[in-house]
C-alpha cells in the first residue's frame, strides 16, 4: 500500500530503483483562477494536476491514454491560500499501478509553503466495456519502469 501524500514540498525518499515516474511543472495563478474571496478557486488545483499528468504521460510515451482514463477518485487537502500572480510548483508522482487503475499523489507549493496535497486515482477504460480493463503490458512498463523525476516544465 502507498503512503499518504507528502505534507511538504519534498517527495518521500525512496531508493532510485523503487521510484515510479514523477514530474514537476510550474504555473502562475491567473486572475480567472481566483474566486470571490480573491484567492485561488478550489478547482484550479485539479486543473494543474491534470496539466502535470498530461506532461508526464506524454514524456512516458503513453499520451494516447487520454480519453481512456477516467477519474474515479480525487482527494485534496487545502493548506494555504494562493493569490493572483503567485508562481506555483506542482509535483505529481505515480505511487501505485494496479491491474486496472493507477494512483497519483501531488503537492502544490508556492513561496516555500504547501498550498495543497492530495491524490487522484484513474482507471483504464475501453470504449466498448462498461468496466475498467487491465493495462496493456507496454503501458504498464511505461508507467512503472521510468523511475525518477521528469525534467520540470
Amino acid at each position: 500500500m502507498t503512503s499518504p501524500a507528502p505534507s511538504t514540498a519534498q517527495a518521500p525518499a525512496q531508493p532510485e530503483s523503487d521510484r515510479l515516474p514523477s514530474v514537476i511543472i510550474h504555473r502562475q495563478l491567473e486572475w480567472i483562477d481566483t474566486d470571490a474571496a480573491g484567492h485561488h478557486h478550489h478547482s484550479v488545483v485539479l486543473r494543474w494536476v491534470e496539466a502535470a499528468e498530461s506532461v508526464l504521460l506524454d514524456r512516458l510515451g503513453v499520451g494516447h491514454l487520454f480519453g481512456r482514463i477516467p477519474r474515479v477518485h480525487y482527494e485534496v487537502d487545502y493548506r494555504s491560500r494562493l493569490w493572483h500572480g503567485q508562481q506555483v510548483r506542482i509535483e505529481l508522482a505515480i505511487v501505485r499501478v494496479g491491474e486496472k487503475s493507477m494512483r497519483y499523489d501531488f503537492v502544490v507549493t508556492s513561496e516555500g509553503r504547501v498550498a495543497a496535497t492530495g491524490n487522484l486515482v484513474i482507471a483504464m477504460a475501453a470504449p466498448d466495456s462498461p468496466h475498467a480493463v487491465p493495462w496493456s503490458d507496454d503501458v504498464r512498463r511505461a508507467l512503472t519502469s521510468n523511475g525518477g523525476e521528469s525534467a520540470p516544465e
